[in-house]
């Protein structure tokens, strides 16, 4: 009975395209995944300058001159503290978005920005190289946070047919982070030896644009029911973001999940590990968000005009081969965006580490045979764009929509906990080695990247079904049969009962008989 009401209710859940959502949708990707892309690709342009400016200081206060090799550590440990900063921050989603909410912890982590930003802005102005690689941590930690909080927000306020189309919106916005540190590093721009402090400091202005404007939405409608018990709140966060369709609906779908989750509470990480019923669910965020990071997307953003160098670019076209490479990336995304509510989740993963891994070979391939052969150069760029867009069209933005779509209300903020830790640890792990990877295995390290490609898009095909225009608790239901765990019926946990009124619910309290 319980399953045939969730199924009557789940075919009347849907919802058109409001002013309300989309300016969500911006606003929170506008001010959190625009400065995570930002923050990736900053760094590259002024590479050399930043090295000179350690250099400089590091003589200056110390009187001891560093050796290229310990310059070259010193701007791996800026490059790749940003990750550590990102993994800390992962750590701390559970109990931020649990205590303050999804839309209130993205307004309380801006002040991060504004600390991070402002250490590497008066960097040089203080001769201090390690106020640099403390906003870069800082940042990171602001960065790890919304990273999951972003997608887990815009997931649940998003009707599920148009949950994929919301849940990409961040991927674009990260493209367009990176494009726009690309278009900004140009020497003609900002890419100049006394502007480096300014760009890295123009995080600032997003994060203001979003913490003037996102306070006045509501908070996520799923989060107020299920875990705070509003009925109120919840009605009138739905009126917002909804305008039309059937509220009553949606509501008694969030009370649906309610009742059949054991506690309302959110599981800490440990008991998620340890639950056997969401077992190939939690193998599955690790397996994505593992391939995202070691697909060796990280290694093309970080290290991009030095990847073009020795594919033999000539040095004045470096810059400009990069921003045609970061236009491709917003193209690309924006491609992945329109497309997978008609495609489905599954194609975009499947068909870009596919191809991701096609082109990592062909990197392999393309610098062995530069010296015989020096068309090949280009050939390699091309390979290096390949990458970018396939990364761009799925890869992106779909593992952290399904982290969102794999659990329920209870489990998902420690799974966005794993899944963040996992991400930001290989983002670390590929970011620091990267160098050292290419001066020891050269060309070849590609092919370890195709590998992880290819086997996350087998695991795929596999293992992940399709969770396109399911409700959350149909997606739990597909996996419990996998996890040959029976599907679980309501139990009386809630005691939220919402009765019709004027075609949306009244604003009371009923027992349950």
């Amino acid at each position: 009975m319980a399953e045939e009401l969730l199924k009557e209710n789940a075919a009347k859940i849907s919802g058109h395209l409001t002013w309300s959502l989309l300016a969500v949708a911006f606003l929170a990707s506008f001010g959190s995944s625009l400065l995570y892309g930002f923050n990736l690709a900053v760094v590259n342009s002024p590479a050399e300058y930043i090295k000179a400016f350690y250099n400089e200081t590091l003589t200056e206060r110390h009187h001891w001159i560093p050796d290229e090799h310990f310059l070259t550590i010193l701007y791996s440990l800026t490059v790749s503290i940003f990750a550590i900063g990102g993994m800390t921050g992962a750590l701390l989603v559970g109990k931020l978005v649990t205590k303050y909410g999804r839309k209130g912890t993205l307004v309380r982590s801006t002040v991060l920005v504004f600390i991070g930003g402002s250490l590497m802005g008066f960097s040089r102005w203080f001769r201090n190289p390690f106020m640099v690689i403390a906003g870069r941590f800082i940042t990171g930690v602001h960065s790890g946070i919304s990273l999951s909080v972003v997608p887990m927000y815009l997931g649940e306020i998003a009707p599920k047919n148009l949950r994929g189309f919301l849940g990409l919106v961040p991927s674009i916005h990260i493209c367009l982070g990176v494009f726009s540190a690309q278009i900004l590093g140009l020497s003609e721009l900002l890419g100049k030896e006394e502007h480096w402090p300014l760009l890295l400091s123009l995080v600032l202005f997003p994060t203001l644009v979003q913490l003037m404007l996102l306070p006045w939405f509501p908070e996520s409608p799923r989060y107020l029911l299920i875990e705070k018990g509003n009925v109120h709140a919840t009605v009138s966060a739905l009126k917002c973001f909804r305008k039309k369709g059937n509220i009553q609906a949606e509501v008694e779908e969030m009370q649906e999940e309610q009742r059949s989750l054991s506690s309302i509470k959110t599981l800490s990480v440990r008991r998620l590990l340890m639950d056997r019923s969401v077992r190939w669910q939690v193998l599955t965020i690790v397996v994505v968000n593992i391939g995202m990071q070691l697909s060796g997307i990280d290694a093309i953003w970080f290290y991009t005009n030095e990847i073009f160098r020795n594919a033999g670019i000539p040095e004045p076209h470096i810059q400009y081969t990069t921003v045609g490479t970061g236009a491709i990336e917003v193209l690309a995304g924006m491609l992945g965006c329109f497309t997978i509510e008609r495609v489905g989740r599954r194609p975009l993963i499947i068909g870009g580490f596919l191809f991701m891994g096609l082109c990592c070979a062909g990197i392999t391939v393309s610098v062995l045979l530069q010296a015989q052969f020096p068309f090949m150069s280009y050939i390699s760029v091309g390979c290096v764009v390949g990458i970018i867009a396939g990364f761009c069209i799925g890869p992106a933005g779909v593992p952290f929509l399904i982290t969102a779509e794999l659990f329920k209300q209870s489990h998902r903020p420690s799974a966005y906990t794993v899944a963040g830790c996992l991400n930001w640890l290989s983002n670390f792990t590929i970011g620091f080695v990267f160098p050292f990877l290419e001066d020891a295995t050269g060309p070849y390290c590609y092919l370890i990247f195709c590998t992880i490609c290819w086997g996350v898009a087998a695991y795929t095909i596999w293992v992940i079904p399709e969770t396109k225009n399911k409700t959350f608790l149909e997606i739990s239901q597909m996996f419990a049969t996998k996890s040959s765990v029976q599907k679980e019926e309501p139990t009386p946990n809630s005691h939220l009962k919402l009765a019709l009124m004027n075609g949306y619910g009244s604003l009371g309290l009923h027992d349950e008989k």
